[in-house]
Order: structure tokens, then sequence, then C-alpha cells
């Protein structure tokens, strides 16, 4: 319990996915202008993460990986079968958005679609099989990374709010500038969490 523990603090804060990985950047810096877009990108980004975590541990181990089919030559397909089941997922949630929550569904865009190719989902089921965790752990880290997906971008987006009703910011730092200053602020700041673990 404390391995699994130490595991998803470890992935939501010391090895942030956005932060010190720099994964899923794109996602990270275009839909943090509103914190309840940004929440609800996190959302679905947490649900997309934690279940293409399960799957496609399942799909590795008993179809990938078995020894019984082909003496579990067929690893090298991993990627492949990697992003089909994520964009499954991904198409899922964005039924299940476009139904429940329209308007979230509007706010998001473009942004939605993308999470299928939003390399930190990919990156998370890519880090689960090489560093050979069995399935709950690999469900665990995937959760705790999707959380500090959740974390920094709720962040920036609450930055960015404050951003948009600063009159000081000098005029070559409005728009992207001071928004990627910003983030490599806020990468260091969580550079201070590496002594947690």
């Amino acid at each position: 319990m404390k391995e699994l523990l130490i595991i998803a603090i470890g992935s939501a804060l010391v090895n942030n996915v956005v932060l010190s990985q720099f994964l899923g950047i794109c996602p990270f810096l275009g839909v943090s202008k509103k914190v309840e877009t940004a929440a609800g990108m996190g959302g679905a980004v947490v649900f997309v993460i934690t279940i293409a975590s399960f799957v496609t541990g399942l799909i590795y181990k008993y179809l990938l990986a078995n020894p019984a089919i082909l003496g579990g030559r067929l690893v090298y397909l991993q990627t492949i079968v990697f992003i089909l089941v994520i964009a499954c997922l991904v198409q899922f949630v964005e039924m299940f958005l476009k139904k429940s929550m329209p308007s979230l569904y509007k706010a998001l865009g473009v942004y939605l679609p993308l999470i299928t190719t939003n390399c930190a989902v990919l990156g998370v089921a890519l880090t689960n099989v090489q560093k050979e965790y069995n399935i709950l752990t690999g469900v665990i880290n995937g959760f705790g990374t999707a959380v500090g997906f959740l974390v920094a971008i709720v962040i920036m987006a609450g930055i960015r709010e404050k951003i948009e009703t600063n009159t000081g910011i000098p005029e070559s730092f409005k728009g992207t500038p001071i928004v990627l200053v910003t983030a490599a602020l806020m990468s260091i700041a969580f550079f201070g969490f590496s002594g947690l673990i």
C-alpha cells in the first residue's frame, strides 16, 4: 500500500507529466484560459488516462506479451494498439460530454478530440510497460499522473485569469510570452516537490 501511495504522489507532483516531463503541453496551454474549462479538460483526461492504463495493461499482459500467443512476440505492436485504445476511449468521453454536458463539450471545442493525440496519455501507457508495472500499479500510476495534469492545468488557468486583469504587464510580454514564463515558473515551483519522495 505504501508503495502505491508513493507511486501516486510521485507521478502527480514529483514527476508531473506537464511540468517535469513536458508531455501534454498542447491542451495545457490551449485550454487553460478559464478555470471551469480547464477543470473539465482535466476531468476528461483523468478518466481517459485511468481507464487507458487499465485497458492497455490488460491488453499488454494477456495479449501482446503473452507467451501463449506467438511466444509473446506481439510486443512490437504496443504503440499502435495503445493509440487505438486511447482513440476509442476519447470517442466515448466525447459522446458522453455531448449528451450530458453540452456547455462543457462546446467550451472544450477542438481540444477534446486532441486528447487522442495527447502524448501524455500514450506516455503513461508506455511508461507502465517500460517500468513493468502490474495492472493495479499501472492504474495507480495513470490516475496519479492524470491528477497531476488536472492540478497543473487548473493552477495555470487560475493564474491566467489573474493575468488577464493585470495592467502592469509590459506590452512585449502580453499574450503567449507571459503564459510561457508562467509555465516555466510553475515548472520550477514543482521542482521543489522532488525532495518529497
